[in-house]
């Protein structure tokens, strides 16, 4: 087995044909940050070039799988809607299969990276939800790997609402693959069955399955990214960043 520095933000295991990513910046909840999507290109990188690794599976330390745009740096305007589509079509278009392993919360642009995975399992301790229209955004760019995968009716009402929902409902809408009690356990027979495929088949039927998402990235790129932008540097949505980092409601509720 192989293992990257403690300091990384993306530490990577690798044994017996997988590739394990942990995201692992608790403090920041796992928050898509410059240096931790730095790092995610650097660990799929690294697994892309092993010949022996089969898959991926991403993962994460903390209580959070991912929150989605590091808030900090949005409110700076140092947000990138660009840099975000590339490293999810770079998930969907990897040529080995990707799977998400979720313990903990999901939150806005943390779901478009679990709907850019092939497989998602998540354990009773998951929740999700599409927070940005309370922040005086819209989820433009995650809406390119969520929507060909989501109950059309489903997307409608968390992606307006911001509800926040469990692993079962997860499951039922599509946003991941199986909720289970047990995820290792879960995992188990996922994983030998991604070991024992050769490296073309996987990757050959990986692009089948993904078809219509990458197109929809060739499609909607340009459009969502510059609306992604307009509203990140807008009023409403600095009101909306800075009340949640305030921990206070935005002026807009009632």
């Amino acid at each position: 087995m192989s293992q990257e520095p403690v300091d990384d933000p993306v530490r990577t295991a690798v044994a017996d044909g997988v590739a394990t990513l942990t995201l692992d910046a608790p403090g920041n909840r796992n928050a898509l940050s410059a240096r931790l999507v730095a790092g995610l290109y650097a660990a799929l990188e690294r697994a892309e070039a092993d010949p022996g690794t089969r898959a991926v599976l991403l993962t994460h330390t903390g209580g959070t799988f991912c929150a989605g745009a590091d808030l900090k740096e949005a409110r700076e305007g140092t947000a990138a809607p660009l840099s975000l589509a590339a490293l999810l079509r770079t998930v969907v278009a990897f040529p080995k299969p990707v799977i998400a392993r979720v313990t903990g919360h999901v939150r806005a642009g943390g779901t478009g990276l679990l709907a850019a995975c092939d497989i998602a399992v998540a354990g009773p301790g998951a929740t999700f939800a599409f927070t940005e229209a309370r922040l005086g955004l819209a989820p433009a760019v995650i809406s390119m790997p969520v929507l060909p995968r989501v109950d059309a009716r489903a997307a409608a009402r968390y992606f307006l609402t911001g509800e926040r929902f469990g692993p079962a409902e997860a499951a039922r809408i599509g946003l991941v693959t199986l909720a289970a009690d047990e995820v290792d356990a879960a995992l188990e027979p996922v994983l030998d069955g991604l070991r024992r495929g050769s490296p073309q088949g996987l990757a050959e039927s990986k692009k089948l399955v993904n078809r219509e998402v990458l197109e929809t990235f060739a499609q909607q790129t340009d459009e969502l990214a510059a609306l992604s932008g307009r509203l990140f540097g807008s009023e409403e949505a600095r009101e909306g960043m800075t009340a949640f980092l305030e921990r206070r409601e935005p002026r807009w509720v009632p």
